[in-house]
């Protein structure tokens, strides 16, 4: 870089070059021109794409009931998300996290279940899904 001293501006007009283009050697690779989708025959998840396209989790992690709860919390709702199998405590507790974040409300995790403030099932279940639970809607 070289500066004009009069000026003190910096010369902007290219001067040497960077040398190699570190992606010049990706154009002699046979790499697949467009997303590969999980219906594909390769059975792969789908890569890049569409943002707005659904995107499948990479694998079922079980069922877990979406229910909404009244009882015993004076008349307050509360939505509960429980069944979870194969999970541990901070797992769950990072789960009723991104919950609590995404809906804007408290919640917490009781007796192996994340109990969210408020009817948010669609919330919940969304993020659920995002996660690679089925999430099902259970009771009324």
């Amino acid at each position: 870089m070289s500066t004009d001293k009069k000026s003190g501006k910096v010369d902007m007009s290219g001067g040497q070059s960077l040398g190699q283009n570190p992606f010049g050697a990706l154009g002699g690779l046979a790499l697949p021109s467009g997303p590969v989708w999980a219906g594909s025959a390769d059975g792969k998840a789908q890569v890049g794409g569409d943002k707005g396209a659904a995107q499948v989790p990479e694998k079922n992690r079980g069922r877990v009931d979406v229910l909404r709860e009244k009882n015993g919390r004076g008349g307050k709702t509360v939505t509960v998300a429980a069944g979870f199998t194969g999970i541990g405590l901070p797992e769950k507790e990072a789960l009723a996290k991104k919950m609590q974040k995404a809906c804007g409300v408290g919640g917490t995790v009781k007796d192996g279940r994340i109990e969210i403030q408020g009817d948010k099932r669609e919330e919940v279940a969304r993020i659920l899904t995002e996660a690679g639970f089925r999430a099902v809607f259970a009771g009324g």
